[in-house]
């Protein structure tokens, strides 16, 4: 029966999530159901990640708390509650946008909805991508990166206000076509599920479709703590805009456990909710760009040969193979 379990886990977890969830999600929308609904499903979709992170762990330590569990969920709920009053907030912002949009709202609903999440996608990637080269966006980002292990409540483990630069990068072109407010609704409950997803301790599979979705598979090699190493795979709904950046990556030999995940520069990066909020406004931010050689760094670059075109955050350089310094972010 656990056997069968964990069957139903790695093949059948995706699908569910995925079509399942989401397609719950766009029907809720659609038919202009109370969005209190859009919250139990959010709920039940939280629930079934951490039931699947249990039946059928990548790594059984990840399941256990690293001290991080009430920080992560505060994160988590001041997040989840800036999406939803952004949510609200659809209506009065489409009403200043001058004309009628350009919004094709005669399309069937479903198709409305991919429209929206592969233009969100485009403008959260290039957010994210930029966010590890501009220094400043790079000290609010950091909040992210400090984690040291992959379960589903990392994905809402960001900064507020970088939280709120994302989205406003994914949105606006949005709201300045017109979107309706169910079609945004439906955008804000496929966010979160795909957060669960990308960042899910659960072992399940998707095949061929790993190169295609930013899935938790590809999503390890965005957590490795080298600068410039751990530069790829930003897209958050899909990997299209990776492979245009030339930041794509993956390693099917590749195994990933917590010693390789976080900020090399900074290990002891503040891990309180109230530290990490305030963290970016300090002196030092994020972290130091630092120059050494080192085991660790080389060990890196050689498990990640198969980056391709990876960006660096400003102030980084890379390793060369041959003895020569690379940054830690």
């Amino acid at each position: 029966m656990f056997t069968f379990a964990r069957l139903l886990v790695r093949y059948g977890y995706a699908p569910v999530m995925l079509l399942g969830i989401n397609g719950a999600g766009i029907a809720l929308a659609a038919t202009g159901a109370n969005k209190a609904w859009l919250l139990a499903l959010l709920v039940a979709a939280v629930a079934l990640s951490f039931a699947a992170e249990r039946v059928l762990p990548y790594q059984d330590t990840w399941n256990s708390s690293h001290g991080d569990t009430r920080r992560d969920a505060a994160h988590g709920l001041v997040n989840e509650t800036l999406v939803l009053a952004g949510v609200a907030a659809v209506p009065a912002l489409t009403a200043i946008v001058p004309g009628d949009g350009i919004w094709p709202a005669t399309l069937p609903f479903v198709v409305q909805v991919l429209i929206a999440i592969l233009v969100a996608d485009l403008g959260i990637t290039l957010t994210h991508y930029a966010s590890h080269k501009i220094g400043l966006l790079w000290r609010f980002h950091a909040v992210h990166h400090s984690v040291t292990r992959f379960y589903g409540l990392n994905g809402l483990m960001k900064h507020p206000l970088h939280q709120t630069i994302e989205t406003v990068a994914g949105v606006t072109p949005l709201l300045l076509a017109g979107i309706p407010l169910p079609v945004a609704a439906a955008l804000s409950s496929a966010v979160a599920v795909q957060l669960l997803m990308q960042h899910s301790n659960a072992d399940y599979r998707v095949g061929p479709f790993k190169h295609v979705l930013a899935l938790n598979e590809g999503h390890r090699f965005h957590h490795l703590k080298w600068a410039g190493i751990g530069d790829v795979n930003f897209g958050l709904f899909t990997l299209i805009w990776d492979y245009l950046l030339r930041t794509y990556s993956y390693d099917a030999a590749r195994r990933f456990v917590s010693a390789d995940l976080g900020m090399a520069a900074k290990p002891d990066y503040p891990v309180g909710y109230l530290a990490q909020v305030t963290e970016p406004f300090t002196r030092h931010g994020a972290c130091e760009f630092t120059h050494g050689a080192g085991a660790e760094k080389h060990s890196g670059r050689a498990a990640i040969s198969r980056t391709v075109g990876a960006a660096r955050p400003v102030g980084a350089t890379t390793g060369t193979g041959d003895g020569h310094p690379v940054a830690e972010r």
